[in-house]
């Protein structure tokens, strides 16, 4: 496998999808990055030569902030919000969904999987 910015990357796969498995570049940030590296989007991951990594790599330091950076960014936002009190701040530290979604429905993946309760009436438990 290819190692980019710590990360492993799949050899079977086209160099432009192959980049996505690196947190912080989509598939529009792979794209640029090839572009500007001159390289063939649709040549596989284990047939990038030598230097072509070396230039995939180099714009990448250049240019964006990925890994290990940008989740520590990402968790200071998120624990600044809280400090100053905003309601986002507040729909974090509740664990439920911050963009408006709603949640008397839906928003398992944020609330978690609950029983819901059953409809009609209860059977007894003892026999008459």
């Amino acid at each position: 496998m290819v190692r980019l910015a710590g990360n492993e990357i799949p050899n079977d796969k086209r160099i432009e999808i192959a980049l996505t498995y690196i947190f912080g570049i989509g598939l529009t940030s792979s794209q640029k990055i090839l572009a500007s590296a001159k390289i063939d989007p649709n040549i596989r991951a284990n047939k990038l030569a030598a230097e072509e990594l070396e230039r995939i790599r180099q714009i990448i330091n250049k240019d964006y902030k990925i890994e290990g950076d940008l989740r520590t960014e990402v968790s200071q936002n998120i624990k600044r919000l809280k400090e100053i009190g905003t309601y986002r701040g507040g729909r974090h530290t509740r664990g439920l969904p911050v963009r408006g979604q709603q949640t008397q429905t839906n928003a398992r993946t944020k609330r978690g999987k609950k029983v819901t309760v059953g409809s009609g009436r209860k059977k007894s438990a003892e026999k008459t």
